[in-house]
């Protein structure tokens, strides 16, 4: 794998190779990772396992046709074959009047900024498999506790590189370390399972791995014997562990694409209140140590802290600069890119603020209501709102958390549900997104 400079030159490389072959403008993106793992399962080793692999692919513009290549060898020969492959594709491609580089006034120009993204600690086989022992022992000494799913410990690093051929040529690279545990609790056809992990880019900032595993123990325990509730409508809690991803639904209908196609139930909000005024979202791509941390776009633009809503109001799409083209918009800086294709739209570390209420407050009222610790599936319709997904998670019973609910389905529609949400004061940073509980009144839960 490429240093963050190597990187970077080669990818600059590529660019002048394929301006050399035709092309009136061109990027390339180099991605190169390397990752170590061990898993245990009952006590054993059960796997060790290491990899690692490089990618370079290179978008070509000859007038408004476009095309994008990627490979795997990075030698002088293979990258001049790829800049003609890709030139003589473009050359065939229909013209697309949005198709072209970001604007070049908008570039990131600056010093790439320090976001502490790269850990120097390298732990040995032998010390990562003693952390997954560690987390699986905790795990399997929680009562009720029958099997195990294994637990590991992993260790990765990543190099991402970016240049262009009207001026932008940048690089960065991180890691990360996690430890993950998973066991079984009850008999039979009554197990339930459960996990718990935790991600980060420092070794010393993972939390204590016998903690990790008694979570995934104490967890799955506390799932048996499901019941499952009557139908009806009721207020709904969501865990920080699914609660985020009522956050990914609202990206989903703000991306520049969705409001360009006119599929979002969003298109007609810009500037609205879609959230009460306690709400806030938030963008950071600049976060110290962020699992997401990026100090500019996958275009070269420069990645800013964006408050998404601000109090509840909806502020901006989320765009790329073709979706910008369209909706003649600038681009916000929230484009992605993989080496096989053009650049979309995504978000960095994503988190909603935290309200002013515990969790204990916010469902210290509800006669009957539904706690959702876990979701399946994807029934959400970006073009209406319309929200159903199966869930399962703990009943709650005048105000307390009761037995374990399974098998349910609840659902809405995105507009009401935001509207009524109301955020707790838990929020903690584990993952890329992040929210804290959050409470939702009046869905629908469809059990018995």
């Amino acid at each position: 794998m490429l240093t963050t400079e190597q990187a970077k030159d080669r990818a600059h490389d590529l660019v002048k190779r394929a301006m050399a072959a035709g092309a009136d403008a061109a990027d390339a993106v180099y991605s190169g990772n390397a990752s170590r793992d061990v898993q245990v399962r009952l006590g054993a080793l059960e796997d060790v396992g290491s990899a690692e692999g490089e990618d370079i692919g290179l978008r070509v513009f000859v007038g408004k046709q476009s095309a994008s290549v990627s490979s795997s060898d990075l030698s002088a020969r293979a990258l001049d074959a790829l800049a003609e492959r890709a030139v003589a594709m473009a050359r065939q491609a229909p013209e697309d009047a949005y198709a072209g580089l970001a604007p070049e006034d908008r570039l990131f120009k600056g010093k790439v900024p320090d976001l502490d993204l790269s850990d120097t600690a390298e732990p040995s086989p032998t010390e990562m498999r003693e952390r997954a022992m560690i987390a699986e022992d905790a795990a399997r000494a929680v009562h009720g506790v029958t099997n195990s799913e294994g637990a590991s410990a992993s260790m990765g690093q990543a190099v991402v590189a970016l240049a262009t051929s009207h001026g932008f040529a940048g690089g960065y690279g991180g890691t990360s370390h996690s430890v993950s545990a998973s066991v079984l609790a009850g008999e039979s056809s009554g197990m339930e399972r459960d996990y718990a992990y935790h991600v980060t880019r420092y070794l010393n900032d993972l939390d204590d791995a016998a903690a990790i595993g008694k979570e995934a123990g104490d967890r799955a325990v506390a799932r048996l014997s499901p019941a499952r509730l009557k139908s009806g409508l009721m207020p709904i809690l969501f865990d920080p562990r699914v609660s985020s991803s009522l956050i990914g639904h609202l990206l989903g209908a703000i991306s520049g694409s969705s409001i360009a196609r006119k599929t979002s139930f969003l298109i007609d909000q810009l500037g609205e209140a879609i959230f009460s005024s306690n709400v806030t979202v938030l963008d950071d791509p600049l976060r110290i140590r962020g699992l997401r941390s990026r100090p500019f776009d996958g275009e070269g633009l420069e990645a800013k802290p964006t408050n998404i809503i601000d109090a509840g109001v909806l502020t901006g799409w989320m765009m790329d600069s073709a979706s910008a083209r369209q909706l003649n918009l600038e681009p916000t800086g929230h484009a992605s890119r993989g080496v096989s294709g053009p650049p979309g739209v995504s978000s960095s570390n994503l988190h909603m603020a935290a309200g002013a209420a515990t969790p204990a407050e916010l469902m210290a009222d509800i006669k009957t209501g539904f706690y959702v610790t876990e979701l399946i599936g994807m029934g959400v319709n970006g073009l209406t709102g319309d929200y159903s997904r199966g869930a399962s998670g703990f009943l709650i019973d005048n105000g307390q958390i009761a037995g374990a609910v399974s098998e349910v389905t609840i659902a809405g529609n995105l507009k009401d549900m935001f509207k009524a949400l109301i955020p707790a004061n838990d929020l903690t940073f584990r993952q890329g997104s992040n929210a804290p509980t959050v409470r939702v009144d009046g869905m629908m839960v469809a059990g018995e």
